[in-house]
């Protein structure tokens, strides 16, 4: 008798199963945890991931499809998990704080870790499951995140509040403090910034948004006169001048813990609320290596949502924070 080649096993693309579809009638399809990590280690290592995040999330995810013999879809559905038929999610880490979205922890899930290093390369791929990263949630809380988009397209810069709140106002106008005395009325403090236009900033990487908000921290602290910029990471950011900032080179605004408009009082500043504050909302471009302010929306607390709205959907993002062990990026014996 001849000798016959054994054909190789058809792959998920051969047999018409996308990354949504289930597996119960291919259950011998269905991948180990083992067997998904051997593959896209192999498959993933050396992968330059130095794109915008949402272009890489698509970049990765392309490269999963690849790695694991499935199809790349035309568009990837906002599904959670990101590959259902694998109960698979995805997660690219730079730093060792995992951030898992607007869900609890599912234990049988499998968790995609991909390490790049400082020049965006992947360098490493674990796959374990929701049981092992809960053994490392030490606070099995969500943590609160508020986001919101300007209500149409921001295409000049733009006071929204012509004057500050009442109780702002009388503060500068009846304190004896030295910081009230200190403060710049918001029509004048927006005619200070608005020379920043056209200003171009250092671009760390599209991942490093902190970096990046430290930059535009700096040039509004050196334009308001300031010695020099400070951070000690509480609202808000420009404490001098009651200001928070926001860098936005994308239209969702990030604005973690705290709504604008919050009643609450203000720490640090008595007769104060989170409401009194003033928003600086800078519109920026990304060109290469730097961005480039564009726009400027100045606005108080109390006024932020006359020309923001509150993300639709999930008024309230939440994360569930992770600190991940260097152990866990130890190739596995």
């Amino acid at each position: 008798m001849p000798y016959q080649q054994s054909q190789q096993p058809l792959t998920f693309s051969e047999l018409g199963l996308t990354i949504y579809d289930s597996l119960e009638n291919h259950r011998d399809r269905w991948l180990s945890t083992r067997q998904l990590e051997s593959s896209l280690q192999e498959k993933l290592a050396g992968l330059k991931l130095d794109q915008p995040i949402r272009t890489r999330s698509k970049v990765v995810k392309a490269a999963i499809c690849t790695a694991l013999g499935y199809a790349i879809p035309k568009t990837f559905l906002k599904t959670q998990p990101r590959f259902p038929g694998q109960d698979l999610d995805v997660y690219v880490q730079k730093s060792d704080n995992l951030q898992i979205w607007n869900e609890e922890l599912s234990p049988v899930r499998r968790y995609v870790l991909i390490r790049v290093d400082d020049h965006d390369v992947v360098t490493m791929v674990r796959v374990i499951t929701g049981q092992q990263l809960g053994r490392l949630d030490s606070t099995g809380t969500l943590t609160q995140k508020f986001q919101a988009t300007a209500i149409a397209e921001v295409n000049h810069s733009r006071l929204v509040s012509p004057n500050d709140t009442p109780d702002l106002m009388f503060a500068m106008e009846e304190s004896r403090s030295a910081f009230f005395r200190n403060l710049l009325p918001i029509d004048k403090l927006f005619v200070r910034l608005e020379p920043l236009i056209g200003t171009f900033l250092d671009n760390p990487g599209a991942d490093q948004e902190r970096n990046r908000g430290w930059g535009l921290h700096q040039v509004v602290s050196s334009r308001l006169g300031l010695a020099k910029a400070e951070d000690d990471g509480q609202i808000p950011d420009v404490r001098a001048q009651l200001l928070e900032l926001k860098l936005q080179t994308s239209p969702t605004v990030d604005l973690g813990l705290i709504s604008p408009g919050d009643t609450e009082q203000l720490g640090g500043v008595e007769g104060l609320r989170f409401a009194d504050i003033r928003y600086g909302v800078f519109y920026a471009t990304l060109i290469e290596n730097q961005i480039r302010i564009d726009h400027l929306v100045l606005t108080t607390g109390a006024d932020f949502f006359c020309f923001f709205r509150k993300m639709a959907g999930n008024i309230v993002n939440t994360k569930n924070q992770i600190r991940l062990p260097d152990s866990i990026w130890e190739k596995p014996k």
